[in-house]
């Protein structure tokens, strides 16, 4: 399968990284840190208004680009790649959540709010390997929905205005399902908290439910396993867009600071030792990449309706697995490159070990991606 980006991604790829190098460096990231929020809140703006990334897959029917997979991957890798703190990662998840649902009113104010710079955030993820035991219980009472439960590791939950919530639908008759509905952060019975995470450069917040109640408009969609089953596919694949960009990052700055430090009498990056090493991270990170834009293709194919959800699924968890391996091997590698100064504040390459760590464990570990994926390419075969 020979790939390459249209004269379109190629321009994407180009003016990201520029503005990337121009506006998301060392210092403003680690001044960001230490804020309320975890990012520079002005900073997205520029983003909405000047890159229009919240617009990348909005549909062109609502106002947005209606762009792909490719796309997406290409942002998430550049600013994997400078450890942007933005909510990119979590309005675009959004985005992908409304994309699977149903049209109606509620989706298109949506994406309108998203359109003009809120921040959407997805509450569906224990940081487990599936969303089949969401931590959200939804009954329909009295005409409206009553939510109640704990959702954790929300991206950027903590600075969203409108939340979407996955919740375990409850029967009269005890049966159960999942589905997908819109609240207000600030609604009566809705609190949500920050979280204290490994990696402060991609915030997390914790959504508490206590009988909020929610028309029926709210509720997107109420059969949303499968749309949501997509959309952890979906978002696996842009976590290992950035899990790439993190794996790149590492490799080049661990070459150029071996490159600087001399030891007798010569630069470290001179020894047979250092050179190996850098030459397992450079297979690991193009490994990867060629796995994450295989999988972005895939995203495309499926919008298109020439792939189904099972391809999906093997492609995110196979790209999942190799990016997660390659950005913790990279960043890890890196750290012993630099010696004992790597783990120390002043480097980056803590920075890019933290967010290869975190990123790592966020919606399932390598380990539990090759099961799944084995799970599934072996299921009917005879022992």
């Amino acid at each position: 399968m020979k790939f390459a980006f249209t004269d379109e991604q190629q321009m994407l790829q180009d003016t990201t990284n520029a503005f990337l190098s121009a506006k998301a460096d060392s210092s403003s990231l680690r001044a960001v840190l230490a804020s309320e929020t975890g990012f520079d809140e002005s900073l997205w703006q520029t983003i909405c208004t000047d890159m229009y990334w919240q617009g990348v897959a909005v549909p062109e029917s609502a106002g947005g680009l209606g762009l792909g997979g490719v796309e997406l991957a290409i942002i998430a890798e550049s600013a994997g790649e400078a450890l942007l703190a933005s909510p990119f990662f979590a309005v675009s998840q959004s985005v992908l959540a409304l994309r699977e649902c149903a049209d109606s009113d509620a989706a298109q104010s949506l994406y309108e709010a998203i359109l003009e710079g809120e921040i959407v955030a997805l509450a569906g993820t224990s940081a487990r390997a599936d969303w089949s035991d969401v931590g959200v219980v939804a009954k329909h009472e009295a005409g409206q929905w009553v939510l109640s439960g704990e959702s954790r590791f929300v991206p950027y939950g903590h600075a969203a205005s409108p939340l979407l919530i996955a919740a375990q639908l409850k029967g009269s008759e005890g049966a159960s399902q999942l589905g997908l509905f819109v609240i207000d952060a600030e609604a009566s019975g809705v609190s949500v908290h920050r979280t204290p995470t490994m990696d402060q450069s991609r915030p997390m917040a914790t959504v508490t439910l206590d009988a909020a109640k929610v028309d029926n408009a709210a509720c997107l969609s109420s059969d949303a396993a499968e749309a949501l089953d997509t959309v952890l596919a979906m978002s696996r694949i842009l976590t290992a867009a950035d899990q790439v960009g993190v794996a790149q990052a590492s490799l080049d700055s661990s070459v150029a600071y071996t490159s600087e430090r001399v030891q007798f009498d010569r630069t470290i990056a001179s020894f047979q030792a250092i050179k190996h090493k850098a030459a397992d991270m450079m297979l690991k990170v193009e490994s990867a990449r060629s796995l994450v834009y295989y999988a972005a293709c895939i995203v495309d194919a499926w919008y298109e309706g020439s792939a189904d959800r099972s391809t999906l699924i093997e492609a995110s968890l196979m790209a999942s697995a190799c990016a997660g391996d390659a950005a913790f091997f990279n960043a890890g590698s890196g750290i012993q490159m630099h010696g004992g100064v790597g783990i120390t504040e002043e480097y980056d390459i803590q920075l890019y070990f933290k967010r290869a760590r975190s990123t790592e464990s966020y919606l399932g570990r390598p380990s539990e991606m090759r099961e799944q994926l084995a799970v599934m390419l072996l299921d009917g075969v005879d022992s």
